[in-house]
């Protein structure tokens, strides 16, 4: 489907500027804590703050800013990825805060269409964590550098498969449903920028229908940063 990767990663899929944009828009709606019983009541950990928005112009703007030609050969189960969920999720973690192992459910959103990967996209992290070698990376940060917050994903008898490191911009995929993998968001021991933002992260989740793509979205928007700026603002 990948090639040798199910985990495929972008680096600078939103720019620096994009990201800070999320993070200000994010803050602008209001957190709501996140917690759990815990896995001695069946649930996973989870320490962190969440909001969320429901915009279809939004998911429609980055799925077509290049997600729809990556999946435009892909099917499951004789369906095809038409778009994203609109259900836009934003995740903060400040310094002590994680998220424990667990897996992302499939959501049927009716009219044949069913989400069977979610898109993580980091709006912070270090940027040149993963990027030394690439003259082209980001050297304007002025934030204090996050520390912990890796996305870890489990297999067999709980090996660590990967591990991957928050980094601003960075575009993450990952199958999600009954072939989800365990995962979860390490501790943040450290946190950086003015609001002590430790890992702030953007979910959303692609969906599949039984038919045509072409039936599901009437508008496709060409423009990537200002309808991502404005939409949310």
């Amino acid at each position: 489907m990948f090639g040798n990767s199910e985990r495929p990663k972008v680096q600078r899929f939103f720019t620096a500027g994009e990201s800070k944009a999320f993070i200000k828009a994010a803050e602008s709606i209001g957190f709501v804590h996140q917690g759990s019983l815990g896995p001695t009541k069946g649930e996973a950990y989870r320490d962190n703050d969440r909001t969320s928005a429901n915009d279809p112009v939004l998911a429609n703007t980055v799925w077509e800013s290049g997600l729809n030609k990556l999946f435009s050969d892909i099917k499951i189960r004789g369906k095809v990825a038409v778009g994203l969920n609109p259900n836009i999720r934003f995740y903060r973690y400040k310094a002590g805060q994680r998220f424990g192992r667990h897996i992302d459910e499939s959501v049927d959103l009716g009219d044949g269409k069913r989400t069977h990967y979610t898109l993580l996209i980091y709006l912070s992290g270090d940027s040149k964590a993963k990027t030394k070698n690439d003259p082209n990376g980001s050297k304007d940060s002025s934030s204090e550098p996050l520390v912990g917050g890796e996305t870890v994903f489990y297999g067999s008898r709980n090996g660590v498969v990967a591990e991957v490191a928050p980094t601003e911009g960075m575009a993450l995929l990952h199958i999600h449903g009954d072939k989800c993998m365990l995962h979860e968001a390490r501790n943040v021991t450290k946190g950086f920028g003015q609001n002590q933002i430790g890992e702030l992260d953007r979910r959303a989740s692609l969906m599949f229908n039984l038919s045509s793509s072409s039936a599901l979205f009437l508008t496709k928007l060409t423009t990537h940063c200002p309808s991502l700026m404005v939409v949310l603002a």
